[in-house]
């Protein structure tokens, strides 16, 4: 989704320079509308993206499904000298 909000940037601009260089308003309401397309698009995607598990609960894993191990290496790496 996060493709069609930069493709619907990239026409609102183009938008936006043939509404200057016409002098039109119908161009300059066509960029306003594309462009609020755009921004409820990226809205959409935010809040869909809040949506995955919290990683601070209890037995969650990360989102790439590896543990974080290099805290643990590197305290063993300290102890090992002891």
């Amino acid at each position: 989704m996060l493709i069609l909000t930069l493709v619907m940037a990239a026409v609102g601009f183009a938008l936006l320079v043939v509404a200057l260089m016409t002098g039109s308003v119908v161009w300059a309401w066509g960029c306003i509308v594309v462009c609020v397309v755009g921004a409820v698009l990226l809205l959409v995607s935010s809040l869909r993206g809040n949506t995955a598990p919290d990683a601070s609960e209890p037995g969650a894993t990360p989102s790439d499904g590896r543990a974080d191990t290099g805290r643990e290496s590197s305290d063993r790496r300290f102890d090992a000298g002891d």
